[in-house]
């Protein structure tokens, strides 16, 4: 069943020039493939519409305060679409080994003392961003100054 109905997405992507533009720029970012472009293509509409942390909020990789009073908790994330998260979380392991901005950004967190959780969800944040730019601007990843 789900091979039909990934089927029907690939065709419903081929007939729309708007979908197949924005599938082309998304996939343009390496670590980025199908499963994450169709997810934030069918899941994601406001994909370019917001700011950066509008669309991190809209997620859930955005790190929200637990504060009350004098007390200051860790700061989470919550909420947000948990389909795209999960998806979003296994490009960015993948965009950790093979693309170079992901990658040196997740160095350098972990060479800061940054737990490996907290900064591959830095590194979920920042794809998300970088992608949500893309979309803006129209641009693909080869032309995209960073």
């Amino acid at each position: 069943m789900s091979k039909k109905v990934d089927q029907d997405l690939k065709n419903l992507l081929k007939k729309s020039p708007v979908w197949r533009e924005k599938d082309e720029i998304l996939q343009s970012i390496p670590g980025v493939g199908p499963v994450l472009s169709m997810t934030l293509l069918s899941g994601l509409p406001e994909l370019g519409n917001l700011n950066r942390k509008e669309i991190a909020a809209l997620v859930g990789v955005a790190p929200l305060n637990r504060d009350s009073g004098l007390f200051r908790g860790k700061r989470m994330i919550w909420g947000g679409r948990a389909n795209i998260r999960s998806v979003l979380y296994m490009s960015a392991t993948c965009a950790m080994r093979f693309n170079p901005t992901i990658r040196i950004f997740y160095e350098r967190l972990r060479l800061a003392g940054k737990l490996h959780k907290v900064a591959i969800t830095a590194c979920m944040r920042k794809l998300l961003v970088i992608l949500n730019t893309m979309i803006k601007n129209r641009t693909y990843w080869s032309t995209v100054q960073l």
